[in-house]
């Protein structure tokens, strides 16, 4: 594992995305799905562990939660984890933000 720069400085990252909807980011084979909200970044994998969507595809709601679109199963950005508990959580990456970029624990 190791630090992978994603964009060039924070203000890129935040004028890129839009706050509160997910992105897909694809890192060699990785699938990441990036979201800001409330200003901050959150990185978790794309994939549902309920029935396999991409979460990029989703939605993010105010409690800071990705939606998956198929059957509404829904994820912590923070933590991953599945709020209904009804399927396993979700990994989740770190980031990192300084003067020279924004990177992705991967």
């Amino acid at each position: 594992m190791e630090w992978q720069k994603i964009f060039p400085e924070p203000e890129e990252a935040r004028k890129r995305l839009h706050a509160g909807r997910p992105q897909l980011l694809l890192i060699g084979d990785q699938r990441v799905c990036l979201v800001l909200f409330e200003n901050n970044l959150y990185a978790l994998e794309d994939k549902c562990s309920h029935n396999g969507e991409s979460l990029s595809k989703g939605t993010v709601n105010y409690l800071g939660e990705v939606s998956c679109p198929w059957h509404g199963y829904r994820f912590k950005l923070a933590t991953g984890r599945e709020t209904g508990e009804r399927s396993r959580d979700l990994k989740t990456y770190l980031i990192k933000e300084d003067a020279q970029g924004v990177y992705l624990w991967i």
